[in-house]
């Protein structure tokens, strides 16, 4: 599933190219989507002028002079600026298309992401009403999450996983920021000391900010707006990692199974 930097790097991938022009049309060729693309979509957006696209969590906004369109990539969907005299394949099921010759195109195989409209405040959205901070925010620290953890008996790498608790931190950063930190992902939250959850706060955003400046980590069908691969994944320290030497203390990276998720980590370095 494209993460929260992956989410990152397409926004900062389209937006030049959008913001600013106004929507032709919309051709919507599958609609059968996560949840039904909105009939009236089209009608909605088409004339409608760009003003800017942004990230909240891993959902994409492209705010508009009529409203929001919601973008989510889902399992597999990407997003590309591509000329509009170019054939649709197999799995590209929703066209933007814009001026100068050219579309923002949604290609997503497994169906699993959402394309939704929104008319009023953005914030008030249910998607979007109770996200908890963005984890690249002033407003999210050590402090933040050591008082959001007291009295937690939550697995710290469910903790921070939450949405409530923290926006878009998703499994592959969630490992890598704990191994940064030397926190064992299975850790309860609320037996973490205020200073670990410092450091595991700027682990959080070290991890982020490093995968967002390479372009986002190749997650099988992930591509970025100009159809290149990222590469963070080159860089990652234990997750995919099971029985490979740490790259501190050189003790084989275990795997086990946390809500349902792989969990990578070193038993020597992480407690």
């Amino acid at each position: 599933m494209p993460e929260l930097p992956e989410v990152e790097t397409t926004c900062r991938g389209i937006e030049p190219h959008l913001t600013g022009k106004r929507v032709r049309g919309l051709v919507v060729r599958q609609k059968q989507l996560r949840w039904p693309v909105p009939d009236t979509l089209a009608h909605n957006i088409t004339g409608a002028q760009i003003r800017r696209v942004t990230r909240r969590a891993k959902y994409l906004l492209i705010e508009t002079s009529r409203g929001t369109l919601i973008i989510h990539l889902g399992m597999s969907g990407s997003l590309r600026i591509v000329d509009d005299t170019l054939a649709p394949d197999k799995h590209d099921h929703i066209d933007l298309l814009y001026g100068n010759g050219k579309l923002l195109r949604y290609t997503d195989p497994r169906r699993f992401g959402a394309w939704l409209w929104c008319e009023q405040s953005i914030d008030r959205h249910p998607l979007l009403t109770s996200l908890g901070p963005e984890p690249l925010a002033d407003d999210f620290n050590g402090d933040y999450l050591f008082n959001k953890s007291r009295g937690r008996k939550l697995a710290i790498k469910s903790f921070i996983m939450d949405s409530h608790t923290v926006a878009g931190v998703g499994n592959i950063y969630a490992n890598e920021a704990l191994f940064m930190a030397g926190i064992h992902p299975l850790r309860a939250a609320g037996r973490i000391s205020r200073a670990r959850h410092v450091l595991l706060a700027d682990a959080i955003q070290a991890v982020l900010r490093a995968a967002i400046l390479q372009g986002g980590t190749t997650l099988r069908d992930f591509l970025n707006s100009e159809g290149k691969p990222g590469y963070f994944q080159q860089s990652l320290d234990v997750y995919g990692r099971t029985s490979d030497p740490c790259p501190r203390c050189g003790t084989p990276i275990r795997e086990t199974r946390s809500s349902q998720r792989s969990t990578f980590y070193c038993p020597r370095c992480q407690h």
